[in-house]
């Protein structure tokens, strides 16, 4: 019902920035919150970032706070995700996910739809 496909991964040096995007499609009105995730080679799937699709409402890692900003633009039905001051621990591929329901916005069991995947590299 939601297609979701995000852009904008690749390599950066620590320190460095990066901006990640993530286009939905479909039945997007149904969407209630879309978030970041992300999962690093042999660590298990992590939240990141959230944000209330019609409210703008955020929540984030304490992992990201202060440096990682998420926004979106409803009307475009784009989901960003602002990386800065990138560390080698932020590694990972990032998901960007969207829910038709009301619970926890960090849990992924929440989320309904996932997009494919983008691969972030932050070398030190």
């Amino acid at each position: 019902q939601v297609q979701l496909v995000e852009s904008g991964g690749g390599l950066v040096q620590a320190g460095g920035s990066l901006r990640l995007s993530c286009a939905a499609s479909g039945r997007t009105f149904s969407i209630s919150t879309v978030g970041w995730f992300r999962q690093a080679p042999g660590k298990e799937r992590e939240f990141v970032a959230a944000i209330s699709w019609s409210g703008g409402n955020t929540r984030y890692a304490d992992s990201v706070k202060g440096r990682f900003t998420i926004s979106r633009d409803s009307a475009k039905n784009w989901l960003y995700l602002q990386m800065n001051s990138l560390k080698p621990e932020d590694t990972a591929v990032y998901y960007c996910a969207a829910t038709r329901g009301y619970g926890s916005m960090s849990s992924p069991r929440n989320y309904d739809y996932w997009g494919q995947g983008t691969q972030v590299t932050v070398s030190s």
